[in-house]
């Protein structure tokens, strides 16, 4: 199938995708409509059409350079969308009207695939520092909820370690718990897994688990780890060639997927 008509085929059904995150009368935490980005004269993004409820967890696959990170940067803002609007709890952050970019990344964090710590500042410091730049909190509170965090992703004992002194995977799980401080209403991960070592892998899924499972935060997942988005995904999404291509419950998509790119992605990498 064309993948534009697979598109239009995505962006029809994905009103009767049902799961236990829609209640109606809501609205999408989260609505792409026909988002287009292009570099140059590469369209990397060509009509994209996706709702997130609240409290959902979405997982994005796709082979490289199908546009997954591409969506999730202009979510925040980190790319500009060259058509098409994006509405964050019903208030839209494209077109003329300027968007606080900085009260939007306050509810929108964001994991990527480097770590982006300051190699300069301690573990404690690296999650306590946009509670106190950003969110304008006292240091003792930002300390409290940064220990809480690093606890929580089991690094307590490393909090007066440096970015150098961490492994990839404890680098990595440092940026996750300076995202969840925030207390962000999504939390976005571009490939966290990516940039790191196979037997770190494990670690690092170990925590986004625990946040998908215990948190409740809306989460929006790109990455490759089929395991993952088998075992806590809400919802599946698989892209290629700047379009989605084919949505729906993990046991749906993975079993029976009902496009052939589809079934060749997922034969290709089982």
């Amino acid at each position: 199938m064309d993948a534009a008509v697979a598109a239009r085929e995505a962006a029809a059904h994905d009103r009767e995708l049902t799961n236990h995150h829609f209640k109606e009368g809501e609205h999408p935490i989260v609505r792409i409509e026909h988002l287009n980005k292009t570099f140059t004269d590469t369209p990397v993004l060509r009509d994209v059409n996706l709702d997130v409820w609240n409290g959902e967890i979405v997982v994005v696959l796709g082979p490289s350079g199908s546009g997954k990170s591409t969506m999730l940067r202009c979510i925040n803002l980190l790319e500009t969308p060259t058509a098409g609007h994006i509405l964050i709890d019903d208030e839209e952050i494209t077109g003329s009207k300027k968007t606080d970019v900085v009260k939007l990344r306050r509810n929108l964090g964001m994991v990527f695939q480097q770590f982006n710590l300051f190699p300069h500042l301690t573990a404690l410091e690296n999650v306590m520092i946009g509670q106190t730049k950003v969110l304008k909190k006292g240091k003792e509170e930002a300390r409290a909820e940064a220990l809480k965090q690093l606890d929580r992703v089991g690094l307590a004992d490393r909090a007066d370690f440096k970015p150098p002194q961490l492994s990839g995977g404890q680098q990595q799980r440092v940026a996750i718990a300076r995202a969840v401080a925030m207390h962000p209403q999504i939390l976005l991960f571009d490939e966290p897994t990516s940039a790191l070592d196979p037997e770190l892998v494990r670690g690092v899924l170990n925590v986004m688990r625990d946040l998908a499972l215990n948190s409740g935060m809306t989460m929006i997942v790109v990455t490759h780890e089929m395991g993952f988005a088998r075992d806590v995904a809400d919802r599946v999404v698989f892209m290629e060639d700047g379009v989605v291509v084919e949505q729906g419950r993990p046991g749906d998509v993975f079993d029976h997927p009902q496009h052939e790119r589809t079934r060749e992605f997922l034969g290709s990498i089982s």
